[in-house]
């Protein structure tokens, strides 16, 4: 399988360039004392991790068109093999940190013999069986959902068919006729539900969300269980000043001078609020134009949290 056998832009074209480049760091690495060259041994290594974007198209891109047309094998099976490369850049990256940089250098061959026997099974039956599985209009249509993850190259392939035109998720009016949805839901970014599932995915998200509009009005709270701090329909309509406590008010204030400003975007707090450890963040709201449309207030307890440590990889309910 060639790249050169597929018109411009195409994924599987794109899946064999990035091929090239694999090889390409793969090779300088091993070409690299880590010891004597570490800062470029450090950058040919992050430059290699951004092979992530390339797993991240194949399990959100590829992987689910198969999956439709009946074959889910790659991503039962090849998905198992991403995991592995990322655990042992996981395992490099920790190598660089404490300058274990011997352990570093064997590792980098480890992830690359890996690397290359899962290109050999892409080129060899992924690629192929994909492209006798998929129409050409599915490849269109996986293209143009590849902007939203991105790519190993340094610059972004062309379009395909070339002359197509990138449509962001929020601006794609068009009803989709491959999957099912409720008749009375409605577009979003990405997906469609109906009024009732956006109630019950805002009362379940674990944090308190509070959205001010543009002109310092509360418009939108959800009904969380456990809410952080109270709410009540009476905030509905009120200019945001008079829903915060007097000794609060002048950094609510500041925070959405600077937002409307466009000087800041983001803004947040932590503190101790009856014996929980609280969270609480500003995001400054924006349209596609730029222009400001608001904030959310995010507030979270992060008592628990903040306990964390080590991993969890197994279920604790058994």
């Amino acid at each position: 399988m060639d790249k050169n056998q597929f018109k411009s832009g195409h994924p599987v074209q794109t899946y064999l360039i990035e091929e090239e480049i694999i090889i390409s760091l793969l090779e300088e690495l091993n070409n690299t004392n880590a010891n004597e060259e570490f800062q470029k041994f450090y950058n040919l290594f992050n430059q290699l991790a951004t092979v992530e974007r390339r797993f991240e198209r194949k399990e959100n891109q590829l992987f689910p068109f198969l999956e439709q047309k009946g074959w889910t094998g790659p991503s039962r099976n090849m998905w198992s093999f991403h995991d592995t490369i990322r655990d042992i850049f996981r395992i490099i990256r920790k190598n660089i940190d404490e300058k274990d940089l011997d352990s570093a250098k064997q590792n980098v061959e480890y992830a690359g013999q890996n690397l290359k026997n899962l290109m050999d099974v892409e080129k060899r039956v992924l690629f192929p069986n994909a492209m006798d599985i998929l129409t050409d209009e599915e490849w269109i249509k996986m293209r143009e959902g590849e902007d939203e993850i991105g790519w190993m190259l340094s610059e972004s392939p062309a379009k395909y068919p070339e002359e197509s035109q990138y449509v962001h998720p929020s601006e794609d009016t068009t009803v989709r006729t491959d999957v099912v949805y409720d008749e009375n839901a409605s577009h979003f970014d990405e997906g469609y539900m109906t009024i009732e599932q956006v109630n019950l995915l805002f009362r379940t998200l674990p944090l308190d969300l509070t959205y001010v509009d543009e002109n310092d009005r509360v418009i939108f709270y959800n009904r969380g269980e456990e809410r952080v701090f109270p709410r009540s329909a009476g905030i509905i309509g009120i200019e945001v000043r008079f829903c915060h406590p007097p000794k609060s008010v002048d950094t609510v204030l500041k925070i959405l001078e600077e937002f409307r400003k466009g000087t800041q975007n983001e803004a947040s707090f932590w503190f101790n609020y009856r014996d929980k450890l609280i969270y609480v963040r500003y995001f400054a709201v924006r349209d596609s134009e730029k222009n400001y449309r608001g904030v959310i207030e995010m507030s979270q307890d992060i008592s628990e949290t903040k306990k964390i440590e080590g991993e969890r990889r197994l279920l604790e309910w058994e």
